[in-house]
């Protein structure tokens, strides 16, 4: 809570109340004026920032999942975003070409072996061309998305909810540090373009101040860059998931365990089907546990000596 979400709310409220304290919303700014002199004042603004701030982020919690998508680039809701959506995309398509021609070009040195080999793994860590999304963030979270299960022929979005529980608790505390990592960092970002957008607003007249909205977007494209990083090393964690306990599905729901690739494959497309609604082949149960918790009672319920 602290790191994901006071922490960027108290950076918005703190400017934004910095620049009402120093009145740059009616007139010309006084940065003297920001700072309280007398210890009553502080405390007042202190408390100020930590009530807003705490109020802010418990309103925001519930929309977490969805500042994350619009940064993705999950804009086609309306035709305005969805135009400038396409247009992202495309920029998108054109650096994943340029990748791969240069993943693929012949090498005549140990530079250019550096560079091809460089241009392989960035293009390893981007989805197919046909799912790319407008944004850096949105490809590298969709990577996981559409490969971690798909290797095995399971669903990644249909079976990540099922699958999850099954994770060691090293993973699991693995794959919590990374998320709150990533929503920490896009969290920032809304807040540092939130307030450059306020700082725009009441510094529209001095132009001698207008380097703090350039600080601000620097600041979100660092916080925007860095949930990228994140997004890419959780969508690694995403296929370690699916390396290590995919079986732990099949144990969970009681399902016999496949003995080869092909078969393995076969199961996981069924189960894919029944995660997504479709009915599939019928296929049979094991209950090791219970059968033999039942053959147990059976020999405790005989009267000695039989």
């Amino acid at each position: 809570m602290l790191a994901v979400h006071f922490a960027p709310c108290a950076l918005f409220v703190a400017g934004v109340l910095a620049l009402m304290r120093a009145g740059s919303f009616s007139g010309r700014s006084d940065w003297e004026a920001v700072w309280p002199q007398r210890p009553t004042a502080i405390l007042g603004v202190i408390s100020t920032v930590v009530v807003c701030s705490a109020l802010l982020g418990l309103l925001l919690q519930p929309f977490q999942v969805r500042a994350v998508r619009v940064l993705e680039g999950y804009r086609d809701r309306w035709s305005l975003t969805a135009g400038l959506a396409e247009a992202l995309a495309r920029v998108q398509r054109r650096r994943w070409e340029a990748l791969r021609r240069r993943a693929h070009e012949v090498a005549d040195g140990s530079r250019h072996l550096r560079v091809r080999a460089d241009a392989r793994r960035r293009l390893a860590a981007r989805p197919p061309v046909e799912a790319l999304l407008p944004t850096a963030l949105g490809n590298a979270l969709r990577s996981g998305e559409l490969t971690a299960g798909e290797r095995y022929g399971l669903t990644t979005l249909s079976s990540w909810p099922r699958i999850y529980p099954q994770v060691s608790d090293r993973l699991a505390e693995a794959l919590r540090s990374g998320r709150d990592a990533l929503d920490t960092a896009v969290n920032l970002c809304w807040s540092f373009l939130a307030l450059t957008g306020a700082s725009a607003f009441a510094l529209y007249d001095e132009p001698s101040v207008w380097w703090l909205c350039g600080v601000g977007l620097l600041m979100a494209g660092v916080a925007y860059k860095g949930a990228v990083t994140v997004a890419q090393g959780y969508s690694g964690l995403m296929h370690i998931v699916y390396d290590l306990h995919r079986f732990d599905l099949l144990e969970a729901l009681h399902y016999p365990l496949p003995a080869d690739r092909a078969s393995e494959a076969e199961v996981f497309s069924d189960l894919s089907d029944l995660f997504a609604g479709m009915a599939p082949e019928g296929r049979g149960y094991e209950h090791p546990d219970a059968s033999g918790r039942s053959a147990e009672a059976q020999d405790n319920g005989k009267p000695t000596g039989a």
